[in-house]
């Protein structure tokens, strides 16, 4: 067995973390959720989605069964919704295309929607004990560091070196749930110890053959990339008020938020009475300018400019498109972060639906 795999096992049996609540189960269905879950999230934050997810939809199959929109409610606030949409349709293709029989290889694995080959590994091997390498972001930052590779870690050439010395420390064999083991001490070390910022190189069995540590380079590993300024975009959120109700439009499936519920959303400089009037077939007051709400995303920054608007007459007829809702119960809806910030700002006083800005009656 190669020395990190024997160093991690027997450091993850005191120092790992136990309790986590999907493990102590093989059961795919639960492995599964729990690694897309942790894709680009931390774990403190998917513990409650997890077990709120775990409750409505406690089988593969209740999930598949269930509409989109239900799962992306309980999905609202984690983010990266292609996740949840990716999981509903993964979910449906195990049902019909394997007979509801989750599939027990990284290849086959591989080809569901939303699964990579280090998310399949994973599930491999924590549900199936399959001896495959992982390869997430935890793993990159320890292996570079311990065996001194430079070059940022998503360049071809580097993620290909990475890959080969994930699959180099593997433990031998499956026996005795050592890969398991192996596995979520990677993990635990890469999230607790091996930390991007400030490791804690004293509390690391890896430490006395690390090429970073050794060399006192830690800070250097992984390298990183030049990162540009974020590109800044502007939009004008509508929210459009009658009777006390608020107007949502559900988004196209594809983009960032796709099939949420948001503001019907315009670019700035464009007259909002006038598209309402014209493009919704709604007569509004003059808009009232709300405060401006910034949201950053992975890859670009957003400015929202919200814009109150209460309806004088409506025509516009209500579809599987558009809803008319209270905004204290639009936060039981699927709608993303930055809008769910927006109505409570605006709209939820000491929990009673009212407007800081706009008599609705």
């Amino acid at each position: 067995m190669s020395p990190i795999a024997t160093q991690l096992i027997l450091w993850h049996k005191d120092h790992g973390r136990h309790h986590l609540p999907w493990q102590g189960s093989r059961d795919p269905y639960a492995v599964w959720l729990s690694e897309i879950m942790l894709q680009q999230t931390q774990v403190n934050t998917v513990i409650p989605y997890y077990a709120r997810f775990m409750q409505e939809f406690p089988t593969l199959s209740s999930l598949a069964q269930a509409p989109l929109d239900a799962v992306l409610v309980i999905w609202s606030g984690l983010g990266y919704y292609s996740r949840a949409r990716n999981l509903h349709l993964a979910a449906r293709m195990i049902m019909q295309d394997y007979q509801g029989q989750f599939p027990d290889t990284r290849v086959i694995l591989q080809k569901l929607p939303g699964i990579g080959r280090s998310t399949a590994a994973a599930i491999a091997v924590f549900a199936f004990n399959k001896r495959e390498a992982i390869l997430d972001g935890n793993v990159k930052r320890i292996l570079t560091r311990y065996f001194g590779i430079a070059g940022y870690p998503e360049e071809s050439r580097i993620k290909n070196l990475l890959w080969e010395k994930s699959e180099e420390v593997l433990p031998v064999t499956c026996r005795e749930n050592q890969i398991e083991t192996y596995t979520q001490a990677l993990m635990d070390l890469g999230a607790t110890v091996c930390i991007r910022h400030t490791p804690i190189c004293k509390a690391c069995p890896l430490q006395h053959n690390c090429v970073a540590f050794k060399e006192k380079r830690v800070d250097q590993f992984p390298t990183t990339r030049l990162r540009k300024p974020l590109p800044k975009k502007e939009a004008v959120f509508l929210l459009l008020m009658q009777h006390q109700k608020l107007l949502l439009e559900k988004r196209p499936a594809s983009g960032i938020w796709g099939e949420l519920w948001c503001p019907p959303e315009i670019k700035t400089g464009i007259d909002a009475a006038s598209y309402c009037q014209h493009q919704l077939g709604i007569t509004v007051q003059s808009p009232i300018e709300l405060p401006i709400l910034d949201h950053q995303f992975t890859h670009f920054k957003l400015r929202i400019h919200p814009q109150l608007l209460q309806v004088v007459s409506n025509t516009l007829d209500p579809h599987n498109k558009f809803i008319w809702i209270k905004p204290s119960d639009a936060l039981e809806y699927a709608i993303p972060a930055p809008v769910r910030k927006l109505l409570k700002q605006n709209f939820l006083l000491d929990n009673h639906d009212t407007s800081n800005h706009l008599n609705t009656n």
